[in-house]
This record gives C-alpha cells, sequence and structure tokens, in this order.
C-alpha cells in the first residue's frame, strides 16, 4: 500500500511538472485592435418624455467594441484617483453647489439654506457654482484641504438638467482620509445626524463615484478602456458680451484624463474614405474634454437639425491606434432618433 501510494505521489509530482512546463513555454495570444463599425447607442431609460431628455450616458472603447451605459443622475460626487486631491459635482445632471460658513454638518440646518442661489440663471454668474467647463480639475468648487478644519460644510443642489427629477438637496463635507484617500460626510438639509463613507483611491481608473442614494457605485471603465463619452453636459455659450453656462444634449466628450486626443478633419483636406495613417499621424491633436463636444452638428434650435457632413474626428487612443470617427445621425428630423445616436468608426492602417 505504501508502494502504491509513493507511486502515486511520484506520477502526481511529474504530471505537475509537465504542465507546469507547458505554462512557461504557453504563448497567449495578443488582440488585435478592433476595426470598427457602426453602432447605435440606446441612451433612453424608457421613462423619458422626449429623446432630449435620454437619462443614459455610453462610453466607448473603439478597440474593444466595448460599450458602457450608465445613468447620468447614477452618482452626485467624482473622488480623483490621481495624486491630487479633487472632488468634481455631477456635470451631467446640471449639479450646483455653494459653501456654507461652518464645518460642523450637525450645525446647518434648513435656515442655512435660506435664499441661496442654486439654481440656474443662465447667466455669467452660474460659473461659480459649477466646476470648470473643461474639466480643468484645479477649478473645482469642493476643496479637499489638508487641513481637516480648514474643509467647510457645501451645500448639493443635485441638478435637473435634460430631463432630470428633482431631488432633495444635500450638505456634504469631504476630508483627507489616513489612508490617501477621502473621507465623505453627507446628510439631507433636515437631518441631524450624517453618513460617511471612505473612499479609497484606484489608479485604474480616472475617478471613484458616490451616489448619495447608493453609497460607492460604478459609472466609468477603467481609464484605459474607454475613448468617448456621449451624453449631456454644461458648455460655455455666447451671451450677450460674454458667456454663459448652457446645458447641451447630444454633447461628446473624450476621456481626457486617460489620454485620449482628437483632431477634427474637414472633408475637404481629408476625405473620409480615403484617409491614410500618415495623413492621421500629421494631424494636430487636442487633448480638450470638448474637443469634440457640440461641433460635430447644428444647433436643434434650427429647423432641420443634422450631423455635418463636411467633417469627421480622428481618435488617438492611449494604446497608439488611429480610429477615424464620423456622426451619421442623432435627431428625428434627419431620419434618426433622437436618444439613439448613431455613430461609425474605423481603425486607420
Amino acid at each position: 500500500m505504501k508502494t502504491n501510494l509513493s507511486y502515486l505521489a511520484i506520477s502526481a509530482g511529474l504530471a505537475l511538472l509537465t504542465i507546469s512546463s507547458c505554462k512557461k513555454d504557453e504563448v497567449i495570444p495578443v488582440i488585435p485592435p478592433s476595426d470598427g463599425k457602426e453602432v447605435t447607442l440606446n441612451l433612453l431609460a424608457g421613462s423619458e418624455a422626449t429623446g432630449d431628455k435620454a437619462l443614459n450616458s455610453a462610453f466607448i472603447d473603439f478597440s474593444s467594441d466595448e460599450i458602457t451605459i450608465s445613468g447620468r443622475a447614477d452618482w452626485d460626487l467624482a473622488f480623483y484617483s490621481g495624486s491630487d486631491f479633487r472632488v468634481t459635482l455631477n456635470y451631467k445632471t446640471a449639479a450646483l453647489t455653494t459653501a456654507i460658513n461652518k464645518n460642523d454638518l450637525t450645525q446647518v440646518t434648513g435656515a442655512d439654506t435660506i435664499g441661496l442661489p442654486l439654481s440656474l440663471t443662465y447667466s455669467a454668474a452660474d460659473f461659480a457654482k459649477i466646476d470648470s467647463i473643461t474639466g480643468d480639475l484645479a477649478y473645482t468648487r469642493i476643496p479637499v484641504n489638508a487641513t481637516a478644519s480648514d474643509n467647510k460644510v457645501y451645500i448639493i443642489q443635485r441638478g435637473t438638467g435634460a430631463g432630470i427629477t428633482a431631488r432633495p438637496w444635500y450638505k456634504v463635507r469631504v476630508l483627507r482620509n489616513g489612508q490617501g484617500g477621502y473621507t465623505l460626510q453627507y446628510a439631507r438639509i433636515t437631518e441631524t445626524t450624517f453618513k460617511t463613507i471612505e473612499i479609497t483611491k484606484d489608479a485604474q481608473y480616472n475617478f471613484q463615484f458616490v451616489s448619495f442614494d447608493n453609497g460607492i457605485v460604478s459609472v466609468e471603465p477603467k481609464k484605459a478602456d474607454w475613448d468617448i463619452q456621449y451624453t449631456a453636459a454644461f458648455d460655455k455659450y455666447p451671451f450677450g458680451d460674454g458667456f454663459i453656462p448652457y446645458f447641451f444634449s447630444d454633447f461628446v466628450l473624450i476621456n481626457y484624463l486617460g489620454g485620449t486626443q482628437v483632431s477634427e478633419v474637414l472633408t475637404a483636406d481629408h476625405p473620409y474614405t480615403a484617409i491614410t495613417l500618415t495623413d492621421a499621424t500629421s494631424l494636430t491633436y487636442s487633448g480638450n474634454r470638448l474637443a469634440i463636444a457640440d461641433k460635430w452638428r447644428t444647433l436643434t434650435s434650427v429647423a432641420s437639425p443634422s450631423v455635418l457632413a463636411d467633417r469627421f474626428y480622428v481618435i488617438k487612443d492611449v494604446a497608439g491606434n488611429y480610429y477615424k470617427l464620423k456622426f451619421i445621425s442623432f435627431h428625428d428630423k434627419e431620419g434618426g432618433t433622437r436618444g439613439k445616436p448613431e455613430i461609425e468608426y474605423k481603425l486607420i492602417k
């Protein structure tokens, strides 16, 4: 019996060595980037009155053909995973904020919110209530100071942009924690106690997201796994002698923190069907979050809203792939469906 057990043990050991040897020699295949495709992005949750109030956003990764859909109102605050300590408002709901000169949430009551200017007035004064429209993290409205007592209470109006239902206001205070992340204290205005969430930075993502209703939530893919986002968001709009923040549907943002870059190309310079890799590498690229924005279409206030056929975009992703991107339709009046935009992207070889 002992002899048999020893034999079995030796045989098993040899088998493991054989398997181990095979694993060492195994070649893991490299998945080539997608050649691209034509897709329809369904941004409709199903409860919208009209397509211009589509409640979802779409994140698109060209090299993998992955599309991630998430609700615009699924989160309230985003916490930066980089070396700095930055927290941002939900730019996809038109959320607004202002500070209270107190640093204890239990001491903030409904009386502190009387007369607060937390509605959109469509004037330049609105810029003081929102983060940088370009996504510049140096200009976020809620600071996260190293000294805890320097962090004030902020009142959040959660936003009603493009069909988002009005929700209760919240009071929040954000601190740095001892693990290099964030501590969020939050409560409704009338509540005398508050909840606390510890947020850990994750370098694989641009941000970690928190919902006042559901705690930590998943919103964006990993920062290396998306290129553009189709959503609704703030932009600068010319008004009088200056600009005002204005909330737009059918808006395209690039993954500027993840390294995505873009170049707008006029078909008079390079036809979409004929652009070469040499052409693509010679273009000038921008890493501005608003490099595409609404520049690909007409205003929806005109008689016949449509995609602008005289231009397309070349996207340089973080892996160095070049994709050409064109918009096919986005509006009922051009034969499309509002809330279900059609796009095409192709790998330039």
